[in-house]
């Protein structure tokens, strides 16, 4: 970890929010009764910042990292988060420990902004008090030598996320059921898995990534980028699904987007009749991370990496995708279309 830690503590009964403070990086000392350790009041965000090829730091699309902070806290009915504020302290943190900042392609600074419950008291309900902080640490590439792209064991017993839940949210409680099925899959094989919902084996997510299938439309021939769309608590709302939404949506000649329900039947039937044009899971971490078979009911199924290079590791819009969003992340990107996205989605720090 970083030098340093930023820290804000609330207190509804003590004039609500304190000051927030930039001190050496430390251990908590809390009460063995806060709610956070008994009830799982807990939310926290993943970001990064960059150094740019121009030596400019940048953080990427923080507004929407701080939006779903503030959606996560309501839901745990913490208190109301002032968005920008807390954004600018984080900006203050980064600013403080710079030096810790990697540069080069794939090496960034990994930011983790946390808010835990801290009322000592047993007892289910609000928890009056909470500590909202933030700690940062440097971080190189996923790939440090190309593309690795992943099996994924498809999950039918057990569920991440569910209609009226959190799973729209980022709560530790989403996060810790999942260990064992995750530890089940490694044992197996997979690197990964790919979590179904419902009667019909409605698809999620995979692992703790958004996922996406680019695959021929069967009426029209035409490709056509699918995932799953946003509803009320089944799909986290990923700041990298978005872009690759956003992104995807300004070449809408060479391919259709759509987020709609979709079942693991429909992508390995797409499979079998050779549709499937390549599959890749996104998030902050691993930007997006191809996929090259699924296993449903102990049957694996192929799905292609590049028809035309399958040394690649990834098909080419996987690749476009990561391209693209590295060019924004490291200000390569000047001008034209990503050029303007670098300008909308990146704060200088």
């Amino acid at each position: 970890m970083t030098d340093h830690i930023l820290e804000i503590d609330w207190d509804v009964d003590n004039g609500g929010w304190g000051a927030p403070t930039i001190t050496p990086y430390h251990n908590f000392s809390l009460d063995p009764a806060c709610s956070v350790f008994h009830y799982g009041i807990e939310a926290f965000e993943g970001m990064k910042a960059y150094i740019g090829v121009d030596n400019q730091v940048r953080l990427f699309r923080p507004d929407l990292n701080m939006k779903r902070l503030g959606f996560s806290m309501d839901m745990l009915s913490l208190p109301k988060l002032d968005q920008q504020g807390f954004l600018d302290c984080i900006i203050r943190l980064v600013q403080e420990d710079k030096s810790w900042i990697p540069q080069g392609e794939g090496f960034s600074l990994y930011i983790r902004p946390t808010v835990i419950g801290t009322q000592p008291t047993l007892g289910v309900s609000q928890s009056r008090k909470a500590k909202l902080y933030c700690i940062c640490s440097p971080v190189g590439p996923y790939y440090p030598e190309g593309f690795k792209p992943v099996k994924l064991l498809a999950e039918q017993e057990r569920v991440r996320a569910w209609p009226g839940g959190l799973g729209n949210a980022k709560v530790g409680g989403n996060y810790a059921p999942t260990i064992l099925v995750q530890a089940n899959a490694a044992k197996k094989g997979y690197s990964q898995v790919l979590w179904l919902f419902g009667p019909q084996s409605n698809v999620t997510e995979v692992g703790t990534m958004n996922f996406f299938v680019l695959m021929k439309n069967k009426q029209t021939g035409k490709p056509e980028l699918l995932t799953a769309p946003l509803d009320d608590g089944t799909i986290l709302h990923g700041v990298t699904r978005q872009s690759i939404l956003d992104l995807t949506r300004q070449w809408t000649k060479e391919l259709t987007v759509t987020e709609r329900p979709y079942t693991i039947h429909e992508v390995l039937d797409a499979a079998k009749e050779g549709r499937i044009i390549e599959a890749f899971g996104s998030g902050t971490a691993a930007v997006v991370s191809p996929v090259k078979a699924i296993s449903f009911k102990g049957v694996e199924t192929n799905i292609p990496l590049d028809l035309n290079d399958p040394s690649q590791g990834a098909g080419p819009l996987t690749r476009r995708l990561w391209d693209s969003l590295a060019d924004i992340q490291y200000g390569r990107a000047k001008t034209g279309e990503l050029g303007e996205f670098t300008k909308k989605w990146t704060v200088n720090v």
